[in-house]
């Protein structure tokens, strides 16, 4: 414990170690490479369609064939992270994850690329928690917010760089080139297992499950009434977030040019400005949530993208548009990064990633059928009932929120 202290005190002036550079960069650029490999199913599924002659039923599959590989993965290396190493099982999650992408260049039938997205899946849902909880061990309590929040960014950094190259390699070498850029990330495991190490924090945890003989296992988060609630609670709060998250890249587009009567040159723009008002939201929660804790700055974000989501009623001109997807995209994605901060907290080390990814893969999965709801409320009801839907998921989270004991617990400033 006494190598902990060190780092705090050294993080406390103001410099990073070497440790926390190369977490933090592999962390974000973890978070990165997943969010550009989903970007790029978006972007190429049209393709696919009009190559394979699928129906939308079977190219709808692709995308929640992938979820559900996130929440197999995200259980399967989350025990494997706790028992045996969150470097080791980063570094392995990344590299499943970038052979089964870059092994879409090779598929030509529906089969394959079924397969192919189930496996990316696995390795992306594996990811989140490991580097999730390596970030949590290399830093003090009240830089997690901050620190969790900077990974996010990442996030957002591989959706613009897949529209680039989306943009770019489509329509001159096809859809099945995008993906070889999936390889990339094999080169990352290379700098992670060369110089990044575990925490004293986890090698004390280990040494204790050895000596006891207490195995990190599911039941650990289900174990007392009170961690069930705390659990379950965390996984409501987390389909929320996915929920808006994905309505609002996959539907509010076409809600806006449908029903208002706009047009955004093939929705970059609005993508464009929801991800920059994504990330500025990002980097103002991260720092609410380290001085006023985290019942506070979920609470003025949940509250706030209640609120927002009417905002789009009132777009009647393109720059309102896409400054209204900015605030919207503050509010409703900027608290992404706290999840991870949270959950790091309120579990020990020797649960920590298997907490982090099951409940983050768990609102994946669910969350991510948001877009049938609202294609389903788009077909029958009217722009502010749809609205008004994604609103009311804000005020559930929020309620749910404000009834987890655990969180009251957690204060500003609080250093482990």
């Amino acid at each position: 414990m006494e190598q902990v202290h060190r780092t705090v005190e050294t993080t406390a002036k103001g410099s990073f170690t070497k440790q926390q550079k190369w977490v933090t960069a592999s962390t974000a650029a973890g978070f990165t490479l997943e969010n550009m490999d989903i970007m790029f199913l978006s972007f190429s599924l049209a393709s696919i369609i009009a190559e394979l002659g699928i129906s939308s039923g079977q190219a709808g599959l692709i995308g929640s064939l992938t979820n559900i590989g996130m929440l197999v993965g995200g259980a399967l290396f989350g025990i494997i992270g706790d028992r045996y190493g969150r470097v080791r099982t980063f570094s392995y999650t990344i590299f499943i994850f970038a052979l089964a992408t870059g092994s879409m260049f090779f598929a030509h039938s529906l089969p394959m690329i079924y397969l192919m997205r189930f496996l990316a899946g696995i390795g992306a849902g594996g990811e989140y928690g490991v580097g999730i909880a390596l970030l949590a061990e290399n830093f003090r309590s009240d830089q997690i917010g901050r620190m969790s929040s900077i990974a996010a960014i990442g996030g957002q950094v591989g959706a613009i760089f897949a529209a680039v190259m989306a943009a770019l390699i489509i329509p001159r070498f096809g859809w099945n080139a995008l993906f070889l850029l999936g390889i990339i990330p094999v080169v990352l495991t290379y700098f992670i297992r060369r110089h990044v190490t575990e925490t004293p924090d986890f090698i004390a945890a280990q040494k204790q499950e050895k000596a006891t003989h207490n195995k990190p296992s599911f039941k650990q988060l289900f174990d007392t009434p009170h961690k069930a609630v705390q659990t379950l609670g965390l996984m409501v709060m987390t389909i929320v977030q996915i929920a808006g998250y994905f309505g609002l890249m996959n539907w509010l587009p076409v809600i806006v040019q449908k029903q208002q009567g706009l047009s955004v040159s093939g929705s970059s723009l609005w993508m464009v400005s929801t991800i920059l008002g994504m990330s500025l939201g990002m980097v103002v929660f991260g720092q609410l949530m380290d001085k006023l804790g985290p019942r506070v700055s979920f609470a003025i974000f949940l509250l706030g993208s209640a609120s927002v989501m009417f905002a789009i009623l009132f777009a009647k001109t393109n720059a309102s548009m896409l400054l209204i997807g900015a605030i919207i995209g503050f509010f409703s994605n900027g608290m992404f990064g706290g999840y991870g901060a949270v959950i790091s907290r309120l579990y020990p080390t020797e649960i920590r990633s298997t907490a982090n990814n099951l409940i983050m893969n768990v609102g994946r999965a669910i969350g991510g059928f948001s877009s049938v709801a609202i294609g389903l409320l788009m077909d029958h009801f009217n722009l502010a009932v749809t609205m008004g839907f994604l609103s009311a998921l804000y005020i559930i989270s929020f309620l749910v929120m404000i009834s987890l004991p655990g969180l009251r617990q957690l204060t500003p400033n609080q250093n482990n």
